[in-house]
């Protein structure tokens, strides 16, 4: 860098003049250390300088400041321009106010003025007070138009523009993102909505995963979410978009959907479910065959080794009756239920327990009960010690509960959602149940009543519709009009309903309900329906849509 260069004014010390350090090389150097440290740069103090070197510099530095945004840079070389000729502007005012004094000196000279004497101490005063003048002018002096409050005030807002432009950025960036994952659950939602001949099933399962794929997506833009200011509404339109994905797509297959073969055996599922006492776990049995066979074979269950198995040898795959094969696995699994201590299909802790146990063996359930319950670590440290005792290379499925649940469509965070088909399987295992003292016993009577609307809270509870807050548990059909139509989930009657919706009748037409149904499916301008108490027994009925005592539905999803 060239040496400044400086100027002798009479005897006084050297003056440095600002001006002099504005060349171009040393702009640019300004300007690399502004863009290295701007915000040391913003942070600097704006009052008295100890020298007019360093006001110059600091001038410079605050030029260069400004320089380093987009919008500055217009300003920085308006103001170093503007400085420049300000710097040559004070300068020629000093020399005339110098040239003033000098001439009046010497007219006071010739006119007999007495000039007065300063002592030594007062003209060392004036010099300092001369300097301050010096170093002081400047800095009143209008830069390109603009005084320094105006330019700190210019900057100021050209920061707050600057950061309303990255949160703008930000927040489009959110939307963006909650775009594509919306477009993502949709087609997640796809891959679980399966139409079949015998009606839809959705696989809750498959929304649960995709809802955890969601998640993870959701956790890696956590920043851009805090910037928006909108995590619960952006979790709110992932998962509505999942499930509106999985409600509206076309029929399209999944591998976790239940395959054909399995759903062909529904009804015969249903009968042994009911017969061996656990017509809730439908759904749970289904998974099973799934896993096991896709509900191919002679048998579907893979139960041949099962105690249960009376007819075929004990050897895998003996059974040739898939039928028998159903019984023996529904058999099996009621008796692994009741071991693990399973309340219901919401009840996942001990299902796991259960299904682990129907592919190890029962020994499994007690032994894993002792150590705090089913978990992945303990089936693998179960499946290793069977292994190594019977000295095989591998003792059954470690992941056989993961592998099941891909396939389960019941008991999950969503039973309220789609318990309508569960309920519909529930309500069709208790075909053929006379008297109703299972079900009017359960709700907490002591000797019979009309047990109709007991029967379907009953079914309601082991679908998890109660507990999920869409079906109310009730006895008199008064009272279930009454909760559904205060929560607006009625349908009047003469409009066609949907599986699972629970149907009220009015024989004498007088307003007040008196029979109670659940909806199996509506076909044909005809309402089949499951409903007990009907001549006190659990029965199969149908309607015509428009039949005149069908007072109304109760609309659970």
């Amino acid at each position: 860098m060239r040496d400044i260069k400086e100027r002798v004014r009479d005897k006084n010390p050297k003056i440095r003049n600002p001006a002099a350090r504005l060349p171009k090389e040393l702009v640019r150097q300004t300007v690399l250390k502004a863009k290295e440290k701007p915000r040391e740069l913003h942070e600097k103090s704006s009052g008295q300088s100890d020298s007019p070197t360093q006001y110059g510099t600091e001038k410079i530095e605050s030029v260069q400041y400004r320089a380093a945004s987009v919008a500055g840079k217009t300003i920085g070389k308006t103001t170093y321009r503007g400085g420049k000729k300000l710097a040559g502007v004070t300068y020629r005012k000093i020399k005339e106010r110098k040239s003033r004094q000098e001439e009046a000196m010497v007219q006071g000279a010739e006119s007999g003025k007495k000039l007065i004497k300063l002592k030594p101490e007062q003209a060392a005063l004036a010099k300092e007070n001369g300097k301050r003048q010096v170093k002081a002018a400047p800095r009143v002096v209008k830069v390109s138009g603009l005084s320094q409050e105006k330019i700190k005030t210019q900057a100021s807002m050209q920061k707050q523009q600057v950061e309303k432009s990255l949160q703008a950025m930000q927040k489009a960036r959110v939307v963006q993102m909650a775009r594509k994952s919306a477009q993502a659950s949709a087609e997640s939602g796809k891959a679980v909505f399966q139409v079949t001949g015998k009606g839809s099933k959705l696989s809750v399962q498959g929304i649960t995963a995709a809802i955890q794929k969601r998640v993870v997506a959701l956790e890696k833009m956590g920043k851009w979410i805090a910037a928006g200011g909108g995590a619960f509404l952006l979790v709110f339109i992932l998962i509505a978009g999942i499930i509106a994905g999985a409600a509206f797509s076309s029929s399209s297959e999944s591998s976790e959907s239940l395959s054909a073969e399995v759903l062909a055996y529904t009804s015969v599922i249903q009968q042994y479910a009911s017969q061996y006492g656990i017509p809730e776990y439908v759904s749970a049995i289904q998974a099973i065959m799934m896993q096991e066979s896709g509900g191919r074979g002679t048998d579907p269950m893979q139960c041949s080794e099962s105690p249960y198995n009376t007819r075929f040898s004990h050897s895998p795959g003996s059974i040739t009756d898939p039928n028998y094969s159903i019984e023996v696995g529904v058999q099996t699994f009621a008796d692994c239920i009741s071991q693990a201590g399973c309340s219901s299909p919401q009840d996942l802790d001990k299902l796991k327990l259960a299904w682990q146990g129907y592919n190890y063996g029962n020994g499994y359930i007690g032994w894993a009960l002792q150590r705090g319950g089913y978990t992945e670590a303990n089936a693998l440290q179960f499946s290793q010690e069977q292994a190594a005792s019977h000295g095989w290379s591998s003792y059954g499925d470690p992941e056989y509960v993961p592998h099941v649940m891909r396939y389960y469509s019941g008991g999950s965070l969503f039973a309220g959602l789609f318990g309508s088909q569960q309920i519909v399987s529930v309500a069709m295992g208790q075909l053929g149940n006379s008297g109703g003292q299972k079900f009017w016993s359960w709700y907490g009577f002591d000797s019979r009543v009309e047990w109709c609307a007991c029967f379907v809270s009953w079914c309601a509870d082991k679908s998890g519709l109660i507990a999920s807050g869409n079906v109310p548990k009730f006895s008199l059909c008064s009272d279930g009009v009454s909760w559904f139509q205060g929560k607006n989930k009625w349908q009047s009657g003469g409009t066609t309903p949907t599986a699972g919706m629970i149907i009220f009748f009015d024989w004498d037409h007088d307003g007040n309900s008196d029979h109670v149904g659940i909806v199996e499916k509506c076909e044909g301008g005809r309402v089949y329906t499951v409903e007990g108490n009907s001549s006190d027994q659990v029965r199969q009925r149908n309607y015509a849509v428009d039949y005149a005592s069908i007072m109304g539905y109760g609309v659970i999803n």
